[in-house]
């Protein structure tokens, strides 16, 4: 045998033969002459240097036992051949892959990232998707280096160069603080009420983003350079807070976290908001992070 390569079109022929054990009718199914069919038979057994058929006269065509054998292994290299075309087909469309994706709490407490994918699984449920909690710088990292496709992430002014973003959420803000503080006792919080708090802020090095929201609260509010506290994540703050160790500035979402001890009010009269986007790579995504893209676009201008 000097080659063992053998067409895929070949095997498909001799598929047709064995199903139909007849020459003429497998070339009736395959839409060619039977003497192609019969010619491409022989190339195949000239090949393998083996005989598979038994072809005789006026009777249906029979198999060797060396064909029999062939006959299992090519009906399963042709099944494998067509998921793989089909997985090819599918990964083009986006409805198959893998998505990796970052996300801040208040994707999740907002309801914003639940709902995306939700609705992204409905049109691609073949799709998988891998999610990590990692803070907006964090994400920011991964995209470039590409740890992960998508992030939700804090929107920023300027992204890093060959990353983009989607705004897709909009909250107000609200003050997280513990529920015997003296602050509860106002249903609605206004920046000058806050004027003699200390503040934990869910954030590490970063100025953009709840600090800079601060440092514009604080000049609303007629009290500049408040002391504060940083902690890594809102369930860290929120939880000094329940103790009595300050306050947290927060998107409205926050108040689905609820652990004993702790109360929230929302602020009035502040135009500062908080804007979850959709942060991804300007060029080479899959078809599926595409995909999910285009679901986010559509998202906001329904």
């Amino acid at each position: 045998m000097s080659d063992q390569h053998v067409e895929t079109r070949t095997l498909r022929y001799f598929v047709a033969v064995v199903e139909c054990l007849h020459f003429s009718k497998a070339a009736d199914r395959l839409d060619v002459s039977q003497s192609v069919l019969s010619v491409a038979i022989q190339k195949l057994e000239s090949q393998l240097g083996i005989k598979l058929l038994h072809r005789n006269k006026r009777q249906p065509v029979t198999l060797t036992d060396a064909g029999r054998a062939f006959h299992a292994h090519a009906v399963i290299a042709l099944q494998h051949i067509d998921q793989a075309v089909q997985i090819g087909l599918l990964a083009a469309r986006g409805l198959v892959g893998v998505v990796k994706a970052g996300f801040v709490a208040s994707a999740v407490t907002s309801g914003a990232l639940p709902g995306l994918l939700r609705a992204f699984r409905s049109e691609h449920p073949a799709v998988q998707l891998e999610i990590a909690p990692m803070d907006t710088p964090t994400q920011l990292e991964g995209l470039k280096n590409g740890v992960i496709d998508i992030g939700v992430i804090r929107a920023r002014r300027e992204y890093p160069p060959g990353v983009n973003a989607i705004v897709m959420h909009v909250e107000h803000l609200a003050v997280a603080m513990a529920d015997n503080h003296i602050l509860c006792l106002k249903d609605e919080l206004v920046p000058q009420d806050l004027a003699g708090e200390s503040f934990i802020i869910p954030q590490f090095d970063e100025q953009e983003g709840f600090s800079e929201i601060l440092e514009d609260l604080a000049r609303q509010g007629g009290f500049p350079d408040k002391p504060y506290q940083r902690v890594k994540d809102f369930m860290s703050a929120v939880t000094l807070a329940a103790a009595g160790y300050g306050v947290v500035l927060a998107p409205d979402s926050i108040l689905s976290l609820s652990p004993p001890g702790i109360t929230y009010r929302r602020i009035t009269r502040f135009d500062r908001d908080v804007k979850l986007a959709l942060a991804f790579r300007t060029r080479g995504n899959s078809p599926a992070v595409e995909a999910l893209i285009e679901k986010v676009n559509k998202r906001i201008h329904e």
